[in-house]
């Protein structure tokens, strides 16, 4: 799965990648020449003591390794902005990818573990590319480099190495297989831990009434202590592996002494060669030494990489249409029709929605109601495709919403959700969301008729006052209303308000429905609500009930004839006020 998305990402980078590996290999050529030039100036220069051989001969070890910094400095440059260049196309991509998806491909996946997939899982396929470049390039040249080169000054003595390197590859081999499944553990006990701070934050205000701050220290302890766990069982395993390849030197070391004092106590061998033989071993282990390194962080990059293109390979349930089929022009303006539509999440055992029909007319309002869970929001979301319909379809204007191009929905279909959110920015920004070119006019218009003109005058900055992340600093009141003006802004021919007047009192529900009635009058609007007094006067009811529809009309006709709207009004109001 690495290499697959190494070979996906790293493909428009052929030519310094290719700048990187002839600089590497001119670098390892470099270090592998020094040894025999120093073994020249040993057994020629030092032994005859010729001062002219000696400096000549430094002279080109010292060219040699200015070559080496050079080729060695460019080799970490480009290898650096390379893996810098595949991290940014990675998140790029997983983000392009994560903002095509529909809800139920975010909900199955859950915001803690996207955000860790383009975050940290990404880091560590940057990280491991980043070693590869600097590492794994040349420690395959220096290691094999030096055993021919090795095998060039005394064969005999090269026995040793051939002894040593299959033992050491083995035993690396099976650390690294045994490192895989912790890595795999770790990353997702780090999606946990994400999840339980993102809870924590964003419901401070729930554990603060409650007073739970001990139980959730306790809950993000245990997922804390279980990545550390993990951690820590990942780190005694990878702390195997310099002991074990510093012993392997050590022996090697000694043993290589050994039989080299022997040949050169027989004249089989100098003791320039000797030395080079040396450096050449150290060359050789510590190429052994930046592979192993290198292997060590492969494992939880390949299980990141697994997790990345785990994202990248799932297509969203919610398809843009073919070119060629798009529909780019709505010529009705506002007519909304949903047709025996059925919706199921995958591997429930009973659709949330059932044989739905609804029309909603341009100059009229349509209110859906119905209990928790019984489907309102779901149906709402098949409009705007934040899902596609099962069965059945969906129309706007006559045309198949899954036909029509997106940017057009956008222009036409305004939603304001059941829990709105804000962007960190100011209230300009926030308003101006869906329309970039509103006027500050444009924008208080909006304000005064969601009724948000009042208290948005009242910050300080007005429109420019500061809004945080989520509207944080705001009440629910005064998001939801800063949520109609945004959908207000954008103008839309179809405004779809799913309970987005629970957190007004009454006097401000009133006056908002009674403006926003001004204001939509020649628009399709749909509400969906669970207060009866927000929709008692619209002109057309929809009740709900377990994912059908149970009943269409107007309140007065609803209360004499059908029993589930009936006691969804009296569960609110007297038998006076329902009349």
């Amino acid at each position: 799965m690495l290499i697959r998305l190494l070979r996906r990402y790293l493909r428009p980078y052929k030519k310094p990648i290719g700048l990187l590996v002839l600089l590497q290999f001119l670098q390892t050529c470099a270090s592998l020449y020094l040894p025999t030039l120093n073994a020249h100036i040993i057994d020629n220069g030092v032994v005859k003591g010729d001062t002219g051989y000696i400096l000549s001969y430094g002279a080109l070890m010292l060219g040699v390794t200015v070559v080496q910094v050079v080729c060695n400095t460019g080799a970490v440059f480009f290898g650096a902005r390379t893996a810098a260049a595949l991290g940014r196309d990675v998140r790029a991509g997983v983000f392009d990818r994560v903002q095509s998806f529909s809800a139920r491909e975010v909900g199955q996946f859950g915001a803690p573990s996207l955000i860790t997939r383009t975050t940290n899982d990404v880091q560590q396929v940057q990280m491991v590319v980043l070693m590869g470049f600097t590492l794994m390039v040349s420690a395959p040249i220096m290691c094999i480099g030096g055993v021919v080169m090795a095998l060039g000054l005394d064969v005999p003595l090269s026995g040793v190495l051939l002894a040593v390197l299959p033992v050491m590859a083995i035993v690396l081999t099976l650390i690294i297989r045994k490192m895989r499944p912790l890595f795999r553990s770790m990353q997702k006990k780090l999606d946990t831990v994400n999840r339980v701070l993102r809870e924590q934050i964003t419901g401070n205000r729930v554990i603060r009434a409650f007073v739970r701050d001990a139980y959730e220290k306790e809950r993000f302890g245990r997922a804390n202590l279980d990545l550390t766990e993990t951690s820590l069982a990942t780190g005694r395993i990878m702390a195997l592996m310099f002991p074990f390849v510093m012993t392997i030197v050590n022996v090697t070391s000694i043993a290589v002494v050994w039989f080299g004092a022997h040949r050169i106590n027989s004249g089989g061998m100098q003791i320039g060669d000797l030395t080079a033989f040396l450096a050449y071993l150290m060359q050789i282990v510590m190429s052994v030494m930046m592979a192993t390194f290198m292997f060590m962080q492969v494992p939880r990059a390949e299980v990141s990489a697994e997790r990345v293109q785990e994202v990248l390979s799932t297509e969203t349930s919610v398809v843009p249409p073919a070119p060629e089929a798009t529909v780019r022009e709505l010529r009705r303006r506002g007519h909304l029709q949903i047709v025996a539509a059925d919706f199921g999440y995958p591997g429930a055992e009973e659709p949330v929605l059932r044989g739905v029909d609804l029309v909603a007319q341009p100059g009229e309002t349509t209110a859906i109601i119905g209990s928790t869970g019984s489907g309102k929001s779901t149906l709402l979301g098949l409009v705007p495709r934040l899902y596609d319909a099962t069965a059945g379809g969906v129309f706007v204007d006559g045309e198949d919403v899954q036909s029509i191009d997106p940017a057009l929905m956008a222009r036409t279909v305004g939603l304001v959700p059941q829990k709105p959110y804000l962007f960190s920015g100011t209230v300009a920004s926030n308003l101006r969301y869906g329309n970039p070119d509103a006027t500050d006019d444009e924008l208080w218009h909006a304000l005064e008729v969601a009724q948000a003109k009042e208290f948005v005058s009242a910050l300080e900055g007005g429109l420019e006052a500061p809004i945080t992340q989520g509207g944080t600093n705001v009440s629910g009141g005064q998001r939801q209303r800063l949520a109609i003006a945004r959908t207000l802004v954008q103008r839309p021919e179809i405004y779809l308000f799913d309970d987005s007047f629970s957190a007004l009192d009454y006097a401000t529900d009133a006056a908002l429905r009674r403006a926003l009635g001004e204001e939509t009058s020649d628009a399709t609007v749909v509400i969906v609500a669970q207060r009866v007094a927000t929709i008692r006067d619209a002109d057309r009811i929809v009740v709900l009930d377990e994912g059908k529809v149970v009943g269409t009309g107007r309140h007065h006709e609803l209360m004499a004839g059908n029993e589930t709207y009936r006691e969804i009004v009296l569960s609110q109001l007297t038998e006076a006020e329902a009349a």
